[in-house]
């Protein structure tokens, strides 16, 4: 080969009548794919000259050919002496791999998701796994799954810091969401994605009007006022000279409940709870439903031991005044319905406060079937973190066992030994 050779063979392969064929050549390239022939055209006159001129056809080829890699390959090495990848990434450009990309975007997405799945915030609390399985479904927020994690991160820590104490949405916002008081508006992305997972955990559609909405935002102890939250407290006799202690305190000595509203709940601060050296940690019995709480002052009177009703799904009062009493040194112990939505409770409190479970194993709701069958379908049932048997039992039993008709056995655990003090903090019986 002549030393001008490879000069020449360059402005040949630059002629822009060829251009179109080292664009196809590098689009096929670029997939990643094993490439063998490479659809061109359409080719004008020109275009099909120059590139009989470059293969060293006898005639024109047709105005959209189909050209073989290997005579490319060879006319190129002869015209200047390098490869076909390498001419094509002089004259277009690198070329890409996409199935390379594909496979990292497919880790990626695969990562985004096992992810979301396995955060702590949906391994406790099992009836977010469909909200995570439909976020699954919706897709990459833009075909980003960095947008996507951003987004999911942001509603992962709205959902740990909830149930709010009464503030107001934008002020809840920028506390959680690094300042930005807009981020939860209504109608952006993220107070969406918030509120299909609230509704998850309580097993309602997503709300569809500003009013529904509100009230699921409400639940949630947002932009709520201070006195419409409340929660029953029964047996509870704390130090200090707070409302809130005084109040309890006086209740207990009536063998009556106290209902106390959040603004006083978060004024309870001064609580303390009577301790002993080497004694075990004062318990305090969370239960769902007000009628337990009533049948224990009803038989124990002034001796009722610390009691917290929830009512149902707890507020922001609720869920306050157990962790204060948590943080004064008691141990919280928890039992509610054996149904769908009971087990979606339990978890919520579980997840939110440090309460453990009473009576709420596989075995105890076993036990509660045998003897009341028959009762109601226990509706859509999700995993209790706390016994990988229970949900499993539930679904084969078909049936519900409301709280109510443990009552006998709840009241047993309850009931203060002869020779206590009347009124004293005593350890459960699980």
């Amino acid at each position: 080969m002549t030393p001008g050779r490879p000069a020449h063979g360059e402005r040949t392969l630059r002629r822009p009548e060829l251009r179109p064929l080292w664009l196809a050549v590098h689009e096929r390239l670029s997939s990643g794919r094993t490439v063998t022939r490479v659809r061109v055209g359409p080719l004008d006159d020109a275009q099909r000259e120059a590139l009989a001129d470059l293969l060293g056809l006898d005639r024109l080829p047709d105005a959209r050919p189909s050209v073989s890699l290997a005579g490319l390959e060879e006319a190129v090495g002869e015209l200047w002496g390098r490869t076909l990848r390498e001419t094509v990434t002089a004259l277009v450009g690198p070329p890409a791999d996409r199935a390379a990309e594909r496979h990292r975007r497919a880790d990626e997405r695969a990562g985004l998701w096992a992810w979301l799945e396995s955060h702590d915030t949906v391994r406790a609390q099992p009836a977010l796994a469909a909200w995570a399985a439909s976020c699954r479904t919706a897709g990459l927020v833009g075909g980003s799954t960095e947008r996507t994690r951003a987004l999911l991160t942001d509603a992962l820590a709205v959902l740990a810091a909830l149930p709010a104490l009464a503030e107001p949405l934008p002020v809840f916002a920028a506390r959680v969401l690094r300042g930005d008081s807009h981020a939860l508006d209504d109608g952006t992305r993220l107070s969406a994605l918030v509120l299909r997972a609230l509704a998850a955990l309580r097993d309602t559609d997503p709300p569809r009007s500003a009013e529904a909405r509100r009230a699921l935002w409400a639940a949630a102890g947002i932009a709520t006022d201070e006195l419409s939250a409340t929660v029953l407290a029964g047996g509870l006799r704390p130090g200090g000279g707070g409302l809130a202690a005084r109040l309890t305190a006086a209740c207990a000595e009536e063998g009556q409940a106290a209902s106390l509203t959040l603004a006083q709940v978060r004024n309870a601060g001064e609580f303390t709870l009577p301790t002993a050296p080497e004694a075990p940690a004062p318990v305090v019995h969370v239960v769902e439903n007000p009628s337990i709480l009533a049948l224990a002052l009803r038989r124990f009177g002034p001796r009722c031991p610390p009691l917290v009703c929830t009512s149902g799904w707890p507020n922001s009062a609720a869920i306050q005044l157990l962790r204060i009493l948590a943080d004064r040194g008691a141990a919280l112990r928890y039992h509610g319905d054996f149904d769908g939505e009971g087990i979606r409770i339990a978890a919520y409190v579980l997840d939110k406060t440090p309460a453990r479970p009473w009576r709420m194993s596989a075995a105890d709701y076993r036990a509660a079937v045998t003897s009341h069958p028959g009762g109601p379908r226990p509706g859509r049932v999700t995993a209790a973190p706390w016994d990988a048997e229970l949900a499993g039992a539930l679904s084969e039993h078909g049936t519900s066992v409301v709280e109510e008709l443990v009552a006998p056995v709840l009241l047993a655990d309850l009931a203060p030994d002869g020779a206590a003090a009347a009124g004293a903090i005593h350890p459960v019986r699980t």
